[in-house]
């Protein structure tokens, strides 16, 4: 098999779908240079204990720690810019006006490239809230020295309404997913003819279980990740490879 025809095979199932969802993972980010959280070497869990920075107790217990932390992750995301995968993804959008973007990434990459009413599944970093009365807080002030040390205390803002204090707009170990996004992720692979996961380490749920979901109704799945994931035995189709090199050769082909 010649390395295109993979490739082209995606195309085919591409054109012919009438619903179609892509579904990002940590991986897609990493290729901007945003780390995931998992990876052994510089994974930000093999950095600190997410028992200190992504609960709600630890949000209670050290405010400025917990804020300082986030703020630098925000500053981070600020700083970094999409890549060709990001692009490209939104170039197919339009040639696929149906497909749907979910990613469990909490950062802005996709929108900045242009993507439309993106579903995160967990959260996002510059959706701010208030702790105690839930109200939305986008406004963060983000300063300089923020992007220097993860280890920056922070008190953060308070709430305009209620006084109370601001957290990160993530979902943390713990809570639920944003019940609107998760039942729209829901709806979109259930009525879906493709999905295609990228970047995802297929470990974490419930995000992990839309692939399953899509293709028991009878979807293509599709894997693209330079490494093997728990999803690889159960696609239909996995391409070892970035999401900038596979999204730009799969436009590249559509367009031909």
């Amino acid at each position: 098999m010649q390395a295109n025809e993979p490739i082209a095979e995606l195309a085919q199932w591409f054109q012919s779908a009438r619903g179609m969802v892509v579904l990002t993972g940590a991986g897609m980010s990493a290729e901007s240079g945003i780390p995931t959280f998992r990876d052994a070497q510089n994974g930000l869990w093999s950095q600190f204990d997410p028992e200190d920075l992504a609960t709600a107790q630890a949000f209670r217990q050290d405010k400025a720690l917990v804020w300082g932390w986030y703020v630098w992750r925000m500053a981070m995301v600020r700083a970094a810019q999409p890549h060709a995968g990001h692009w490209a993804l939104t170039e197919l959008a339009t040639i696929k006006p149906s497909l749907s973007i979910i990613t469990q990434n909490v950062d802005d990459l996709h929108e900045r490239a242009g993507a439309k009413d993106v579903v995160h599944l967990h959260g996002s970093l510059f959706a701010s809230r208030c702790f105690a009365c839930g109200r939305l807080h986008e406004d963060v002030h983000l300063p300089p020295e923020a992007a220097l040390k993860p280890s920056l205390r922070l008190m953060p803002p308070r709430c305009a309404h209620c006084d109370g204090y601001v957290r990160p707009g993530v979902v943390w170990f713990g809570e639920l997913l944003p019940q609107l996004a998760w039942r729209k992720a829901e709806r979109c692979a259930t009525e879906c003819d493709l999905l295609i996961a990228i970047g995802t380490s297929g470990l974490v749920f419930p995000a992990a279980s839309l692939p399953g979901i899509a293709r028991h109704r009878g979807a293509k799945v599709v894997e693209i990740n330079p490494i093997r994931t728990p999803l690889s035995d159960q696609v239909d189709l996995s391409l070892r490879s970035t999401a900038g090199e596979a999204l730009c050769r799969l436009v590249t082909v559509l367009k031909a």
